[in-house]
């Protein structure tokens, strides 16, 4: 007896502890679950209510409130779709279950199931609902864009070739149609796979009966659901008739199989699965599921024969033995959808029968566009640009710079330019905290500019100053051309928003306050000024809410506890150009290149922006990334798009973001002759006021706006296949180009460049153009010079002009000209002397421009210090080249005569590896006396620098500046056949250099 006493007390003592331990399981799971919730809803409200504010402070609240509100209709309305058909479907179904099932093992082993899910059966109903209405709302959401096309949608005035529909339906509605109908099958199978399952656990289908195996209610649920599904597949069958893409892969768009097998299978499909709908709902009422199954499998069958079997028959036995012939009239089709699409219809191409020998006669008539060449790479001069310009260790440049025009001294100038951004990675280890990063070192300071074509400000050719770039704008202060446009204190050099700017910096002071962020640093022993941001821009953290909710976003509770924020303090985020551009406009694909203007006393960043589709009928489709990526943006990326196929592009959007306060203007664009772009007029429809009339541009600003760089790309791309117009032609390859590598980057494509050039319509003057080249396929020689009108001030901006050489003549191409220049051995010998003294050559981009009735390349040649720190690329000498010839300078005139084999002035080498060989320069000898009278005085300025007499230094500097002036007013008067005494040519290193101002930075060691 004790011992069954104790063993049956013993028992309910472990019990005990799980008894109370399942309240404390459930409080705990339950308080983690609302722990989470708590968590994910104030993440979602403090983004959405801090993009709330960020748009109220650019004045884009519309946009917000409009993407917002049709994400939240999306979600709910496709959501609560989902969830409630499911829903009810399952409620349905158990309501319907039988009341008595007989006895049976399948019956037996299911009652376990039963047991468990019944007491949950509405939690798990709801659950389900829920978690399908997530991921479908989600989905939806996930499709404003596409519904706000439909929605706001018009016609483009142009029909297809096959079903003669305006465009607009391809591009606007069947998108949306098939989304619709994809949801519909998806809440079809959904549904009818939820009340299969219930049927199925509460006895309503029973998989091992002999007979009824569906109750009648099963069977009227099930048959419904899949009427459905097949109904809603025959209009998929139908709408896939309008998106064809072509089955014989040759290009995009419908082919000869599309037209003969896909087409008619499509539609007998359509009529196939109504009838096979119509047998399902039929089956309410027969019960008999011997029809809708022989429906059913008569559907699966005739997919397989119509649809796969029957167009691989076509193509192989029918269109492949006479292929041309079939796909002829098909491909005439791609042909124009495509040409129309991209934007190339209207291209120019010009027979071009290049010469191969350069005289004194075709190079005089293009005089004009020689001064304006570009000898400065933007690729490569931004070291240099850095090292002599940065002034501190936290001012920093792009890799890549820009290019733009600007008139000096009543003269249009390419210039090379770079913004002086804040690069906080800079900054010493012992000044990286939050105060200094975020409220001290907020904004960068200035332009830097330099003349392309390495000249002074007179437009004459510099080659006394080691090589480096002849500035056109620097220092800090700034001071140069572009300084000097504007009267005092009508300059805003300061850059708040650029390529590099700090992630966020908390601005503003109190009235009274002192201005803590650093504006210019010290020089010369004078304190560094600071300054306080005063644009209108950025959004209010005074108040201890907008704190909070900020502290949150960037996980940073300084934001909150530090006493430099106070009550007028603003915080300014999101401040990279193009980043601000694609959260005011979400529905455009930027451009990759924000380029800097300096317009009305402000640096403006300029954008392009492209409305893009893939739905464009017959028009050929490629990515995007591949036809933008090249040697000097060789991973492209475009976050607002939904595919990176495309078939229609646009450049229908300039924007420009103001460097001072972030301001965001959009203004619409199309060039001369283009009808507005109708993507555009639906996204005006959807977001009425946001994109300004193209009449508001400001004159001045419009100057700068040029031909964006990635458009260009996708049209080259397109025209090394489309500039063929015969379908026959086309097919056989026989005209097919390419573009080709990059000689000094074999793994991308060569990028477009930006050069004046001469064009039939710009007369004597040369006209501002992006320019490329093509080759054959398979073949390194030239095939085409290529160039687009890139003016935006001009009537002809926009128009893209080719050069064709003919078939039999042999004009090289980069990747030879390149071999050209790397062989010649006068070239590698004058390389020699630098060479040998622990450096290397590195080779600049390699123009070709339109020169005497042929081509001529161009490419800046640069000497780089192998070891040390600050190095950067010293220009040394110009490469030309022009047919078999080849010259070398260290001017372009230089290597011009060189290639003549004429005796040059000006710095040539005075051989050619193609015929004769030019002379020594001949320097009158008043004019060598000044120049070493001039070499003394900067001699003396030096000496006066090191002892600090900064009086002296100044009063050497502007006489020896003078001398040189004087040397250069007697050289433009000597005549061509004045004697003097003979020296050979001066290197830039030879001739005097000016010596660094006292007020600017000691200047690193020399490169090369």
């Amino acid at each position: 007896m004790s011992g069954l006493f104790d063993e049956g007390t013993s028992e309910p003592a472990p019990r005990a502890p799980r008894r109370g331990g399942q309240p404390r399981s459930r409080a705990l799971i339950g308080t983690v679950v609302v722990l989470v919730v708590v968590f994910f809803g104030i993440s979602v409200f403090d983004g959405i209510w801090t993009d709330r504010l960020w748009f109220q402070s650019v004045g884009y609240s519309r946009v917000f409130a409009t993407v917002l509100g049709t994400k939240v209709l999306l979600f709910m309305v496709f959501g609560v779709l989902m969830g409630g058909i499911v829903g009810a479907n399952m409620a349905i179904a158990y309501r319907f279950r039988p009341l008595f099932r007989p006895s049976s093992p399948e019956q037996a082993n299911l009652d376990r199931y039963r047991d468990v899910v019944d007491p949950l059966r509405r939690w798990l109903t709801i659950g389900v609902a829920v978690v399908l209405g997530l991921f479908t709302g989600g989905s939806g959401a996930g499709q404003w864009r596409q519904f706000l096309l439909w929605r706001h949608g018009g016609s483009f005035g142009t029909k297809d070739a096959y079903f003669h529909k305006d465009v607009g339906f391809f591009v606007f509605d069947l998108p949306w149609l098939h989304y619709l109908v994809d949801i519909g099958m998806a809440v079809a199978v959904l549904s009818l796979v939820a009340a299969a399952v219930v049927h199925y656990l509460f006895g309503g289908i029973r998989l091992q009966a002999k007979n009824d195996r569906f109750s009648g209610a099963a069977q009227v649920q099930v048959s419904v659901l899949a009427g459905f599904f097949v109904l809603f597949k025959a209009v998929d069958f139908w709408l896939d008739r309008y998106s064809l893409s072509g089955s014989g892969g040759l290009f995009t768009g419908i082919g000869f199989t599309d037209d003969r097998a896909v087409l008619p299978a499509k539609s007998i499909l359509t009529f196939i699965a109504i009838i096979c709908a119509l047998l399902f709902f039929a089956n309410v009422l027969r019960r008999t599921w011997l029809l809708p199954s022989v429906g059913l499998a008569l559907l699966v069958l005739s997919s397989i024969l119509l649809g796969v079997i029957w167009p691989g028959i076509v193509q192989q036995f029918q269109v492949r033995p006479s292929e041309p012939q079939k796909e002829a009239p098909f491909l005439a089709n791609n042909i124009k959808a495509t040409r129309e699409a991209y934007g190339i219809a209207d291209t120019r191409i010009t027979n071009y029968n290049a010469n191969l020998r350069l005289s004194q006669a075709k190079l005089r008539a293009d005089a004009a566009s020689i001064p304006g060449v570009r000898l400065l790479d933007p690729a490569l001069v931004s070291d240099a640009f850095e090292q002599l310009q940065q002034v501190r260790g936290y001012y920093s440049v792009p890799r890549v710079l820009d290019v733009d025009r600007y008139k000096v001294n009543g003269r249009l100038r390419d210039l090379v330019l770079a913004v002086r951004e804040l690069d906080q990675k800079g900054l010493p280890d012992s000044q990286r905290n939050w105060a200094n990063e975020h409220t001290v070192y907020t904004h960068g300071f200035g332009v830097i500019a330099a003349y392309g074509n390495q000249s002074d400000i007179n437009d004459k050719p510099v080659t006394n100053n080691d090589g480096r770039p002849v500035w056109a704008e620097k220092d800090l202060p700034p001071d140069g051309v572009l300084t000097d446009m504007f009267p005092p204190n009508g300059y805003q050099p300061r850059v708040y928003f650029g390529e590099k700017s700090p992630s966020y910096s908390i601005v503003g002071k109190v009235p009274g306050g002192k201005n803590i962020e650093l504006d210019l640093p010290e020089a010369n022993g004078s304190s560094a000024q600071n300054n306080t941001f005063g644009g209108d821009t950025g959004v209010p953290v005074g108040g201890l809410f907008n704190k909070l909710l900020y502290a949150i976003k960037f996980s940073e509770p300084n934001i909150v506890l530090s006493s430099l924020v106070n009550k007028d303090s603003k915080i300014l985020y999101d401040r990279r150009p193009r980043e601000r551009l694609q959260k005011v406009a979400p529905w455009l694909t930027v451009d990759g290149d924000a380029y800097p203007a300096v317009v009305d006393g402000r640096i403006k960043w300029i954008l392009d922006a492209y409305t893009t589709t893939d739905n464009y009928p017959n028009s050929q489709k490629d990515s995007l990334r591949s036809m933008t990526s090249d040697a000097l943006s060789p991973n492209t990326t475009y976050a607002t798009l939904p595919t990176d196929q495309i078939d229609y592009m646009r450049n229908s959007v300039k924007a420009v973001v103001d460097a001072y306060d972030g301001s965001v203007k959009l203004y619409e664009w199309n060039s001369p002759g283009q009808p507005e772009d109708p993507i555009l007029k639906a996204w005006e429809g959807a977001f009425p006021g946001v994109v300004l009339p193209k009449r508001d541009i400001p004159p001045d600003l419009k100057q700068h706006m040029r031909y964006p760089e990635d458009l260009f790309k996708v049209q080259r791309n397109m025209l090394a296949s489309y500039h063929v117009t015969d379908p026959k032609t086309f097919y056989a390859g026989t005209d097919q180009w390419k573009v080709p590598v990059d000689p000094e980057n074999k793994a991308n494509k060569q990028a477009p460049y930006r050069l004046s050039v001469r064009t039939p319509s710009g007369g004597p003057n040369p006209v501002f153009s992006l320019t490329s080249v093509f080759v054959p396929q398979k073949r390194q020689n030239l095939a085409s010079f290529i160039s687009v009108d890139a003016d935006a001030s001009r009537k002809d901006y926009g128009t893209i002009r080719i050069l064709r050489l003919p078939s039999n003549t042999q004009v090289p191409g980069p990747s030879q000209i390149a071999n050209s220049f790397g062989a010649d051995s006068e070239i590698q010998n004058k390389l020699l002397a630098f060479t040998r003294t622990n450096s290397k050559a590195v080779y600049g981009n390699l123009l070709t421009l339109p020169v005497g009735h042929g081509l001529l390349y161009v490419q800046p040649l640069y000497t780089l210090r192998n070891t040390g720190e600050g190095t950067y690329p010293v220009l040394r000498f110009v490469l030309a080249s022009f047919g078999d010839d080849v010259g070398i300078g260290t001017t372009l005139t230089a290597a011009l005569d060189d290639v003549l084999g004429t005796p040059s002035t000006s710095g040539g080498s005075g051989s050619s590896s193609g015929s004769g060989s030019g002379g020594g320069a001949v320097v009158p000898s008043d004019v060598r006396a000044l120049l070493e009278q001039a070499q003394a005085k900067f001699v003396e300025a030096q000496k006066a620098l090191k002892k600090g007499d900064f009086v002296g230094y100044a009063q050497a500097q502007k006489q020896a500046q003078q001398l040189v002036d004087q040397a250069l007013a007697k050289t433009s008067k000597a005549p061509s056949g004045s004697s003097g005494k003979p020296s050979p040519s001066p290197s830039p290193s030879s001739s005097p250099s000016k010596a660094p101002s006292p007020s600017s930075s000691p200047s690193p060691s020399k490169a090369g």
